[in-house]
């Protein structure tokens, strides 16, 4: 527990300096968002609004301290402020309508990834110059290797364009009213095949290196060859002594990617023209919409973090010499 409370502590400094960058950076750069969205009316207001769009943004003449205070008090309270690009909707709102794609695309798309290319990767170890380790591991590699967006837009043109086989894009069809019914959620899984699966083969051979490689070291390890020479079954032999061990650097590389999973796999949302975090960000960079983007940067950011320490809240539940080490 101390120890998982003194990693808790070192995440939260580090929530602490990202919130500081997010109030100080925008402040560091030429314009503000008062001023691009008064250039986007094109004189349909008032100068006399270019105050109270100030206001409306945080922009005052009060003292740095007191506005760098004034933040946090929001931020604390999950008010980011108002977007410039969907103006006059809160950004809070804005993030959330993009968020439950988001993690319904990336995070499953992450989790099947990770979780194929884990057990393909265990088997390539375990059976070494067999046909899973002789052709899984270049197929997948030469897969990875192309450009993910290009994998999309491929699979796009041939499984829905061409043959017709799934739908050309968006998360569901128009003529359907979002509800929790077996119809609406086979037509979310239809609409989220292609671009789930295009993210999955681009990532799964980066996955299935990463386990083969760890897993091959930890077989010529004593302890491996210990339960070998006892006698023990041989799937007892991989998934608790082997494969267990081996784990631990995947685990630290799915917390990594599962945190990013909130930033959107952007260029997989804009070829599936998919309502999702990526997508979002666009038009906030496109807009010039610095609080959006502030609080989208802090969506990451925190979600990073959050899943650092559910890795390392794992890491002490397969690890015992952690747990010795933390004790």
């Amino acid at each position: 527990m101390r120890f998982l409370l003194r990693r808790l502590g070192f995440y939260l400094v580090a929530a602490w300096v990202a919130l500081t960058l997010n109030f100080f950076l925008p402040r560091l750069m030429p314009g503000d968002p008062a001023t691009a969205l008064f250039a986007r009316f094109r004189g349909r207001l008032a100068p006399e609004a270019m105050q109270a769009l100030r206001e409306t943004f945080g922009l005052t003449h009060a003292p740095l301290w007191s506005q760098y205070l004034t933040y946090l008090g929001h931020a604390l309270r999950g008010d980011f402020g108002i977007s410039v690009a969907y103006f006059p909707t809160p950004v809070v709102q804005v993030i959330g309508t993009g968020l439950m794609w988001t993690l319904f695309l990336a995070g499953s798309a992450v989790v099947v990834s990770f979780a194929i290319g884990t057990l393909l990767g265990v088997a390539a170890a375990w059976w070494r110059r067999g046909w899973v380790d002789a052709l899984l591991p270049p197929a997948l590699v030469f897969l990875g290797a192309l450009p993910y967006f290009w994998l999309a837009m491929v699979a796009l043109y041939v499984l829905g364009f061409t043959l017709g086989w799934f739908p050309l894009g968006h998360a569901y069809s128009d003529d359907l009213t979002p509800g929790f019914n077996l119809t609406f959620i086979a037509d979310v899984a239809t609409h989220a095949v292609l671009p789930v699966g295009s993210i999955v083969l681009a990532t799964l051979g980066g996955w299935l290196l990463s386990m083969r490689n760890t897993m091959i070291t930890v077989l010529g390890s004593d302890y491996v060859n210990l339960a070998r020479a006892k006698g023990l079954h041989p799937a007892r032999v991989v998934l608790r002594y082997a494969a267990r061990n081996a784990l631990l650097p995947s685990i630290t590389s799915f917390g990594m990617a599962l945190g990013f999973v909130l930033g959107g796999s952007l260029l997989t949302e804009i070829v599936f023209s998919y309502p999702g975090q990526g997508y979002v960000l666009v038009q906030a960079v496109r807009n010039q919409d610095y609080p959006l983007m502030q609080g989208i940067f802090l969506v990451i950011t925190f979600a990073v973090l959050g899943a650092n320490w559910l890795v390392d809240v794992v890491y002490l539940w397969l690890d015992p010499r952690i747990r010795d080490s933390a004790s």
